[in-house]
């Protein structure tokens, strides 16, 4: 049974502030990642609330200390992602507190938050809509009393039609129609049923769903999360978006589109090279996709970024 009445105070031990480091040194980083906690985004979309994984790190920059105040970093968060929204400003809030718990060892701070956004996408001609998941990460560095780095990363799922493939299934239609059909013997309704059935498309080319990787530099003073802007910006450059709740009418128009837009991965590149180019509020981005073949066991690949 514990002794109420004694005055002195056990203090526990502390050994990563009361031993010095065995081997002497800075670190760049050093804290948590993969740190649960609720999230309510503050963005130009409305999304569900949902759940983040947070990287919270900051730099050992007394070269004789032996760590960090893990504890420090894991309260600060746990008081912002609890009872506020994220977006830039909060962040940056907190890269500032994760510093000031941190004055006598740390110059530098950064927060990163890994989350799925859900989007409600309208289908394409039907009156449904249905929910489209995003990956999503937000990345912000501190270093000492200023914003050195901002990014909004995200990826976009679509379908990629080879080109090549549809070339191949053309001529493939034109064989069997010239051996379907003779010269100046041609009946209008005779073609137009043979058009309409197996027997006559006799090919078709593959396709594959595909994933568009983005990262997004942005602006430091940038306050709200520009996401539904960005990822809109690239599905419309793509044109061929995996779509939610779709009716037969729906997936017409999915077969029409995708006609119109054969892509190669490297088309899907610099399209999405294109469009970010234009945009006057990031100050560079970094690109990926990957189509993962139907054809092959292995994925079709292009990157590019920004000069």
């Amino acid at each position: 049974m514990l002794d109420k009445t004694r005055q002195s105070v056990c203090t526990l031990p502390d050994v990563a502030a009361d031993v010095k480091a065995k081997v002497a040194g800075t670190l760049e980083w050093v804290g948590m990642s993969e740190i649960e906690m609720p999230l309510n985004l503050n963005a130009d979309v409305d999304i569900p609330p949902t759940i983040a994984r947070v990287r919270a790190e900051v730099s050992l920059d007394d070269e004789s200390k032996r760590g960090i105040h893990m504890s420090r970093l894991y309260l600060a968060c746990d008081e912002l992602f609890s009872h506020e929204s994220i977006d830039f400003v909060s962040l940056a809030n907190l890269t500032n507190n994760f510093l000031t718990t941190h004055s006598d060892l740390s110059h530098n701070a950064l927060v990163e938050v890994d989350f799925d956004a859900l989007i409600r996408r309208k289908a394409l001609v039907s009156d449904n809509s249905g929910w489209r998941s995003y990956p999503v990460t937000l990345l912000l560095v501190r270093e000492k009393d200023k914003i050195k780095h901002i990014e909004l990363d995200f990826s976009v799922t679509y379908s990629s039609t080879c080109p090549c493939s549809a070339a191949l299934a053309r001529s493939l239609i034109q064989q069997n129609f010239k051996e379907s059909f003779s010269e100046g013997e041609l009946n209008f309704e005779e073609v137009l049923n043979w058009i309409g059935s197996e027997q006559g498309i006799n090919a078709t080319p593959h396709a594959q769903r595909s994933t568009a990787h983005v990262r997004t530099i942005l602006k430091t003073d940038t306050q709200h999360v520009p996401l539904r802007h960005y990822i809109d910006v690239v599905e419309e450059a793509l044109q061929t978006v995996v779509q939610a709740a779709v009716k037969r009418e729906d997936e017409q128009e999915f077969a029409l589109i995708n006609g119109k837009n054969l892509l190669f991965c490297e088309d899907a590149a610099r399209r999405i090279k294109h469009v970010l180019t234009q945009e006057k509020e990031i100050e560079g981005f970094w690109l990926r996709v990957h189509h993962h073949e139907s054809l092959h066991p292995h994925d079709a690949t292009a990157e590019a970024s920004s000069d």
